[in-house]
């Protein structure tokens, strides 16, 4: 079998939404790069031009125009190695389902000499989960298309195209491909990892040649993309693993095999002078190192994509506090973060001891604003309004409010964004305040369950002990009333979480529940708690998406539901 050597280089980067003129002069840096080490294809993740998802940006014939503009640029720039960059191309919409018609497409441009040689459009849209591609972008209409290298075919598609079973790289094989070049923007769960490569894999066995999986890296908004790109040979060997959660310019030797040169061919294979030095395949993180990288990186990209330097955070002496400054020091270092104890009558001794020895262990700056005599203010301007006594309810959301309009004024003076620290399970439940705990720029731990915390806290201790033990030990309590704790209103968290990921991630209905072991009342409990709760999750700032169905963009139930779960 003839073949010839194609040198491919992976541009495994961020490229931030809206960034256009950045985000050029990323692809030109690796361009430069690329040029240094004799590539033939440098390539780029989906819509590396505008960043991913640029949403109602679409809409606005500025931002299509000014990506136009920059694509050309590239290609004027363009000599010997090509490139592959994902960008938003013109397409006439022949093919709508609805009134609505679609001019633009999810393209690839391949780039080389000068000029914009050839142009793939995405094929299958996603319009599930966080994805709202068929809002915005017109179908692809020539999935088998391919790019000639001299006499060697590359067949290019994009991120939904690969998981179609008998889709583009299908046909493009059939065509003549000796190559399947896949560039995404697929966003992290903790789940996803395996399946990607599991699903690249088992295409790469079928159709008997290497796949390249390209993906972006960054946080934007509640998504996190997480690179893990790698390269996949025509035996379902991965070849290549690159680094998650970090950016990473790779570069490897793929031997393809050689096809009956087609005429009028266009892109080149360059002669090469150098070798490269072998690669050395990263190591995949485990389940609480991915995401607790994500956690950072969503984290680290918000904070700075916005504009901010420095992150305010309440410090209880709880467990979620805790875990928040602590991913928060990782992310952004100590001089950029603030905690703040804001204890009232309630509040134990030990727990403000737990959040000065968290925020000594992180060296980070610590306030402690005593808030009862506030409090007290609040209770009798109330109670006089009403001639009542305030109910428990609303004395407790008292303080939660009291807090949050602290950190908010705290952070209108110094220009540093509130973190808010609670957690997906209690966000599920209701078991949280708005514009209290709930007030924040942005809830870190939005998607992580109460039993997620506690391991992740305990795995952030390996690395070093940072966390008092205590704080991890102790019985949770909001500390809102004497001897409160959160088994008191809910179930064990273990529980708890079991019945909430059912519901939740499985959609699985109150009986499939139930059939599990639990107790029926147990599970009508929570689940109603979960239902009636929408509208608060509703106002809680955007968080880092963990699992396969977040709060959010992810879960989408109507807040006026007047459905009723019929009980036996």
């Amino acid at each position: 079998m003839n073949k010839k050597t194609l040198r491919i280089t992976g541009a495994q980067m961020s490229f931030p939404v809206g960034a256009i003129q950045k985000n050029k002069q990323t692809i030109l840096d690796c361009f430069e790069i690329a040029e240094e080490k004799e590539t033939d294809i440098l390539i780029f993740p989906e819509l590396a031009l505008t960043g991913y998802p640029p949403e109602d940006l679409l809409l606005r014939e500025s931002f299509i125009g000014k990506n136009f503009a920059v694509l050309e640029e590239l290609a004027e720039f363009s000599s010997n190695t090509s490139g592959v960059i994902g960008f938003v191309d013109r397409n006439l919409d022949e093919d709508h389902t609805d009134k609505q018609k679609r001019g633009i497409a999810n393209a690839a441009a391949i780039i080389q000499n000068g000029d914009v040689k050839g142009i793939y459009h995405k094929c299958y849209l996603p319009n599930y989960s966080v994805f709202d591609e068929a809002r915005y972008f017109a179908k692809g209409n020539n999935p088998g298309n391919l790019f000639w290298y001299n006499d060697v075919a590359i067949g290019i598609s994009i991120c939904e195209d690969i998981w179609i079973d008998e889709g583009p790289s299908l046909q493009q094989v059939e065509n003549g491909a000796s190559l399947i070049i896949n560039i995404n923007a697929s966003p992290y769960d903790q789940n996803k990892s395996n399946s990607r490569k599991e699903l690249v894999i088992s295409q790469a066995k079928k159709l008997k040649v290497p796949i390249i999986y390209l993906n972006m890296v960054g946080g934007q908004d509640e998504l996190v993309f997480d690179g893990g790109s790698f390269v996949v040979d025509g035996k379902g060997k991965v070849i290549y693993q690159a680094k998650q959660f970090e950016e990473e310019l790779f570069h490897i030797d793929i031997d393809l095999e050689v096809k009956k040169q087609p005429t009028g061919s266009t892109l080149e294979i360059r002669e090469k002078s150098t070798e490269l030095e072998n690669l050395q395949s990263s190591e995949i993180l485990s389940k609480n190192e991915s995401l607790y990288a994500a956690l950072e990186l969503g984290l680290f990209d918000y904070v700075k994509k916005n504009n901010f330097e420095k992150v305010l955070i309440g410090l209880s002496g709880g467990i979620d506090s805790a875990l928040t400054a602590t991913v928060a020091v990782d992310a952004l270092g100590s001089k950029n973060v603030i905690g703040v104890a804001m204890p009232s009558k309630y509040n134990s001794k030990e727990s403000l001891l737990d959040a000065k020895s968290l925020a000594e262990n992180l060296k980070i700056e610590f306030k402690t604003i005593e808030i009862e005599r506030i409090v007290e203010n609040f209770r009798a301007t109330l109670t006089g309004v009403i001639n009542e006594e305030l109910g428990q309810t609303t004395d407790e959301n008292i303080q939660s409010r009291v807090r949050g309009n602290i950190l908010m004024a705290l952070s209108n003076q110094t220009g540093a964004m509130v973190v808010s620290t609670g957690n997906k399970s209690e966000m599920a439940v209701g078991y949280s305040t708005l514009y209290g705990d709930l007030a924040g720029g942005f809830a870190l731990l939005k998607d992580l369950y109460k039993t997620e915390v506690y391991n992740l806290s305990n795995f952030r201790n390996t690395i070093s002990k940072v966390i008092p033990q205590n704080t991890i030990d102790k019985e949770p309590s909001a500390e809102l009333r004497p001897n409160q704790f959160d088994k008191d209103s809910l179930p064990e968290y273990d529980l708890l979480d079991k019945i909430l990921h059912l519901y939740i991630e499985e959609d699985s209905s109150s009986e499939k529940i139930i059939s599990t072991g639990i107790d029926e009342k147990i599970v009508y409990d929570v689940l109603s708690k979960v239902d009636r709760n929408e509208y608060k999750r509703k106002q809680v700032a955007p968080g880092v998406k963990l699992t396969e169905k977040a709060f959010g963009k992810d879960r989408r139930m109507p807040i006026t539901n007047t459905y009723i779960r019929e009980r036996d």
